[in-house]
C-alpha cells in the first residue's frame, strides 16, 4: 500500500523523531497560529507526505474535527486526509504532499506581508487574469462539494488556499473548522479572519448556514480578483462585482441563498 510507514502508524511518542526513522523530514512548520506542528515528509520510496500534528488543547479540537469534514468531503481541489493516528496524545493526520504556496502564511505573533512583490499572494494577484478567473471557479467548484455534504465553511481565508504557480493549479488545505450546519454560534465569534468573516460569524445567537459560505466565498473572489491589498483595483469586470455585492450583503436573507446559486450567478455573469 502507498505510503505504508506511514498509514500503519497509530500511537507515536516523540512525532519528530519517528518521521526521522522513517524517511527524510524535508519540511518542518512549527511556528504556527494554529497551535499544529506539520511537516514534509519523503519516504525511501520517494513519495512524499504531509503530517499535521496538534500540539495545544486548542488545537486538538479543529484537528478531529477535519477528519470529519474529509470523510464526507470529496473533491480534486480539497487536498484530503488519508490517515489519522495519535502523536504525543493528540490527534494527527496524513495527508499527500502537494506542490505550491499557501497565498498567504502567517506564523506564530507575526503576520504575513500580502503586498510585498515575491509574496505569494502579489505574485497571485500579478498572473494573467484567466488565471485567476479558473482558480475561483476551482474554489466555488469545492464548495459545491462542501454544500451537498452538509458542511457550512468556517475560516476559510487566503491562508487555506495552496497554489502551485508551475501548475496553475488551486488546492485548498486546513479546513478544519468547517463543520456540519446550520448551527447556532455559541460564542462570540467563529475562527477566521474578519476580512472574511460574515456578520453573523461574529453575533452570538446567529444562525450560521450555506449564506455564510457564499459571504465568505463571495469576499474570497473580491480579495483574489483584486490587483492590490486595498480593493481598489478590481479586474473581475462590473457583472461579476454585481454577483459578489449580493454574496457579500449583511444581510443573509439578501444573499445567494446557497453556494450553487451564487455559482450560477458568477458563471452567467462571466458570459456577458
Amino acid at each position: 500500500m502507498t505510503g505504508r510507514p506511514l498509514l500503519a502508524l497509530r500511537e507515536v511518542a516523540d512525532l519528530e523523531s519517528c518521521l526521522g526513522r522513517l524517511g527524510t523530514v524535508f519540511a518542518a512548520f512549527r511556528a504556527q497560529d494554529s497551535g499544529c506542528h506539520s511537516y514534509g515528509v519523503e519516504l525511501p520510496s520517494g513519495e512524499r507526505w504531509f503530517v499535521k500534528a496538534a500540539r495545544t488543547d486548542a488545537a486538538t479540537a479543529p484537528v478531529l474535527r477535519g477528519r470529519v469534514l474529509h470523510r464526507a468531503v470529496r473533491h480534486p481541489a480539497i487536498v484530503p486526509q488519508v490517515h489519522g493516528f495519535t502523536a504525543d496524545g493528540r490527534p494527527a493526520v496524513v495527508l499527500p504532499w502537494c506542490p505550491g504556496q499557501v497565498l498567504y502564511h502567517p506564523v506564530a505573533g507575526r503576520s504575513g506581508d500580502r503586498t510585498d512583490p515575491d509574496s505569494p499572494m502579489a505574485r497571485f494577484r500579478a498572473l494573467p487574469l484567466p488565471d485567476v478567473l479558473a482558480a475561483v471557479d476551482v474554489l466555488l467548484d469545492a464548495h459545491l462539494a462542501v454544500e451537498a455534504a452538509g458542511f457550512v465553511a468556517v475560516d476559510l481565508y487566503d491562508g487555506s488556499m495552496l497554489y502551485d504557480f508551475a501548475a496553475r493549479n488551486l488546492r485548498l488545505v486546513d479546513l478544519d473548522e468547517y463543520r456540519p450546519g446550520p448551527f447556532v454560534l455559541t460564542e462570540d465569534r467563529l475562527p477566521g479572519s474578519r476580512r472574511y468573516l460574515a456578520p453573523e460569524q461574529c453575533t452570538r445567537g446567529a444562525v450560521i448556514d450555506t449564506r455564510s459560505t457564499v459571504f465568505t466565498l463571495g469576499r474570497a473572489a473580491r480579495l483574489l480578483l483584486d490587483a492590490g491589498d486595498e480593493e481598489r483595483a478590481w479586474r473581475g469586470g462590473p457583472a461579476r462585482l454585481g454577483v459578489i455585492a449580493r454574496a457579500t450583503d449583511p444581510d443573509p436573507s439578501r444573499r445567494h441563498p446557497t453556494v450553487a446559486a451564487l455559482a450560477a450567478a458568477w458563471r452567467a455573469a462571466g458570459s456577458r
